[in-house]
């Protein structure tokens, strides 16, 4: 027995001593360390178990797979909910971009009635069928401060608010989209108008009959534009960058899938020559409506930058037709509207800021040289 054993309390602490009102029955333990805690007033608890910062689909399926091996873990959220990306920050018409055979959970498929790209509804009830499943309870309304390997004892150490985390092995499963990017654009509190991140928009009835600017042509943005143009919105999109416009299915089956099979058996420079071929086929020549695309094809642009190409769902044809304006970047926000780089200025209703995400991890993950093994892309 090591002296970390020795030291762990064989009592295991109730679910009010974490979190008030959050009944679970999760692999926790007092410890008494030689060192003290990291912070004075913070307890410690021992997790045996990996713990895994983030309720999402990732963190999710990471302890499902983990139960599935009978090995403990335990899950923190900062959040009330699991999933709260999906339940709390997503607009109503959202539908999963990829087929949903690639977007299932481990050891537990879709319901086989639901469509190709089951709705934002679908996938949440899903995900709270696979929590109801495999007996999922995570720690909700615990938020990581900091997190730290401490080599004197071999372990990681986790700060909340209150509570000192001790655990062997961490897994961060917050993802890529935890915090809203407000664009850095003078002026910006002068507007008068709604301005708001695609975060808190939430349906383009809100916005019928408005004068409308969406800035920013990730998918977010786009499917916002189609939205707002579907409820007699007067959309303009900006756009900044060169960026791939594919269909999302070519040759009757989704451009994702077809993407995956085609770098099994070919590099990637030719994969994308036949992605890009095709879409020409279908889409024509985008340049031609304000939307170039970057010299590199979209599979390396992506491996290499981890920028996604747009999938597209219609929004394009509302671009050709006129009902969707392309318009050039933002100089500064006026009290009315907007002043472009070009000098123009137009007057809007509302401003939706379809500018992305961004990781927090680093702001709480503390990275040294001597971490034993870091699993997944670099920080």
């Amino acid at each position: 027995m090591t002296i970390m054993q020795r030291r762990v309390e064989k009592k295991r602490p109730t679910a009010g001593e974490f979190t008030s009102g959050n009944q679970h029955d999760s692999p926790i333990l007092q410890l008494k360390l030689y060192g003290p805690p990291m912070a004075s007033n913070l307890k410690q608890v021992w997790v045996p178990g990996p713990l895994i910062v983030g309720a999402g689909p990732s963190g999710l399926a990471t302890a499902a797979c983990l139960k599935d091996r009978g090995v403990p873990s335990l899950i923190l959220e900062k959040e009330t909910c699991i999933a709260p990306s999906w339940k709390l920050r997503t607009y109503e018409r959202l539908r999963l971009h990829l087929p949903r055979q690639y977007c299932e959970l481990p050891f537990m498929a879709f319901p086989p009635d639901l469509p190709t790209y089951p709705t934002k509804q679908q996938f949440i009830s899903y995900l709270d069928a696979y929590v109801e499943h495999f007996d999922i309870k995570p720690l909700f309304g615990v938020e990581v401060g900091n997190a730290e390997y401490d080599p004197s004892i071999g372990f990681w150490r986790v700060q909340t608010n209150d509570l000192e985390f001790i655990c062997r092995w961490l897994v961060v499963a917050t993802g890529e989209n935890t915090e809203a990017v407000w664009p850095n654009i003078r002026g910006i509190s002068k507007f008068r108008g709604r301005a708001l991140h695609t975060s808190s928009y939430v349906k383009g009835d809100d916005h019928r009959g408005e004068k409308v600017l969406v800035v920013g042509c990730g998918n977010s943005g786009m499917e916002v534009a189609l939205d707002l143009c579907y409820n007699d919105a007067k959309v303009s999109m900006v756009v900044r960058d060169k960026f791939h416009i594919l269909p999302r299915e070519l040759l009757g089956i989704s451009t994702f899938g077809l993407s995956m099979f085609l770098l099994k058996w070919i590099p990637v420079e030719a994969a994308d020559a036949f992605l890009l071929f095709c879409a020409r086929l279908i889409l024509g020549d985008t340049g031609k409506y304000g939307i170039k695309r970057p010299k590199v094809g979209p599979l390396e642009l992506k491996s290499t930058t981890g920028k996604t190409p747009v999938l597209d769902i219609g929004t394009l044809a509302k671009i050709k037709s006129g009902q969707i304006k392309v318009v050039p970047d933002v100089m500064q926000f006026t009290d009315t509207g907007v002043e472009f780089v070009d000098g123009t200025h137009e007057d809007f209703d509302s401003i939706i800021l379809a500018t992305g995400y961004r990781s927090s991890v680093t702001s709480w993950l503390k990275v040294h040289e001597n971490i034993p093994h870091l699993v997944g892309r670099s920080l």
